[in-house]
C-alpha cells in the first residue's frame, strides 16, 4: 500500500521544484499507473513518502505540437493522444500502432508519455516506437533563479532496468521526434495475453522507399529482449539502398536472435524476434507501397 502525508498539485515548473526543495524526499508522478502497482507487497511492498508531487496540471508539460520535420510532446500527454491526436496520426502513425497495443482504453487515458520512460522498464512498450522516430528528450532543473534544459537522445536516456540519466530533482519536459508521414510503419508486440500484458518482445518499424522501391530509410527498434531498448542499425544498413526480396528480409531477421539477452524464456524469445523482424518488415513495406511475399517457414515432423 502506498500511503503519503501530503499530496501536491503544483501549477508551474517553478513550483514543483520551490516543493522538491522543501521535501527533498517527495516523488514526483503523473499517471500514477507503475507508482500505485509499485507500492504494494511483492514489489515494493508498503510505502510511505513524506510527499507526493503530482505534475499533471502544469501546462508546460501537456500537449502535442509540429515545427518543420520535428514533433514536440509534452511529458505528461497521456499515452491516448497517440491513437487520437491528428499531428500524430498523421506524421507518427507508428505511435498509434503501438498504443493499440498498450494496457487498455482506461490505463491509455491516465499513463503519460513520460512515465513510460522515466520508469525504464526493459518492456516499455513506447520505448522501441520512439526510438526509431530518433526521440531526444528535453530534462529540465532549476540553478538558482532559472530553469536549464539539456537534450538527450533517447538511446542514451536509458541506462537500465529502472536507471536513467535523470538527476536529482531534474524533470523531464517534452519528447522530441521525427515527423514521418510518408513512412510505413509497424509494430510487433508478444506478451502473455494482447493487452494488460508485459511485453515479452515487442519491436517497432518504420521504412520509405525511393521512386525505384529500393529502401531508403529503414529504422527497426526492439524492446523486452534486453535491459535498454535498442536500434538493429545493422539491419538497417544492410538492406539500406537494396530493393527487398523475400529472401533479404528472411536472411536479415535470421541474424537478429543473438540481440537476446533476457535471462528468462531466452529461446522463446530468439524465435519470436527472428520471425517479428521478418514480419514486421514485409508489413511496414506493404503500407509503403511494396508487397514482398514471406518465404514459408520450413516445416519439422516429430
Amino acid at each position: 500500500m502506498l500511503t503519503f502525508d501530503q499530496y501536491l498539485m503544483p501549477k508551474s515548473l517553478n513550483e514543483a521544484f520551490d516543493m522538491l526543495h522543501s521535501i527533498p524526499a517527495a516523488r514526483l508522478m503523473a499517471g500514477a499507473t507503475d507508482l500505485l502497482p509499485w507500492a504494494r507487497e511483492g514489489r515494493a511492498g508498503d510505502v510511505h513518502l513524506p510527499a507526493v508531487v503530482d505534475l499533471s496540471r502544469i501546462s508546460a508539460l501537456s500537449g502535442v505540437s509540429q515545427t518543420g520535420g520535428r514533433i514536440s510532446m509534452g511529458a505528461t500527454t497521456p499515452i491516448s493522444a497517440m491513437q487520437h491526436h491528428p499531428v500524430l496520426q498523421q506524421q507518427a502513425p507508428v505511435l498509434g500502432d503501438c498504443a493499440l497495443w498498450f494496457a487498455d482504453d482506461q490505463i491509455r487515458e491516465q499513463a503519460t508519455v513520460g512515465g513510460n520512460l522515466v520508469n525504464a522498464s526493459p518492456a516499455g512498450d513506447t520505448q522501441p516506437a520512439l526510438l526509431a522516430l530518433n526521440t531526444h528528450v528535453t530534462l529540465v532543473r532549476r540553478e538558482e533563479d532559472r530553469l536549464v534544459e539539456r537534450s538527450v537522445p533517447l538511446s542514451e536516456f536509458i541506462l537500465g532496468p529502472s536507471r536513467t540519466v535523470l538527476q536529482p530533482h531534474e524533470i523531464l519536459m517534452r519528447i522530441e521526434f521525427d515527423a514521418l508521414p510518408q513512412h510505413g510503419v509497424s509494430f510487433e508486440k508478444v506478451g502473455h495475453r494482447r493487452s494488460l500484458a508485459i511485453s515479452t518482445v515487442c519491436l517497432a518499424t518504420v521504412v520509405r522507399l525511393d521512386a525505384q522501391q529500393r529502401i531508403e530509410d529503414l529504422r527497426i527498434a526492439i524492446g523486452a529482449v534486453g535491459p535498454v531498448p535498442e536500434r538493429l542499425s545493422d539491419i538497417e544498413d544492410l538492406l539500406t539502398g537494396h530493393k527487398p526480396t523475400p529472401a533479404a528480409l528472411r536472411d536479415a531477421a535470421s541474424k537478429v536472435a543473438d540481440r537476446v539477452r533476457s535471462r528468462s524464456r531466452k529461446s522463446y524469445r530468439r524465435e519470436v524476434l527472428s520471425n517479428f523482424v521478418e514480419r514486421s518488415l514485409t508489413t511496414a513495406l506493404a503500407h509503403a507501397g511494396l508487397d514482398v511475399p514471406r518465404l514459408p517457414k520450413e516445416t519439422q515432423y516429430v
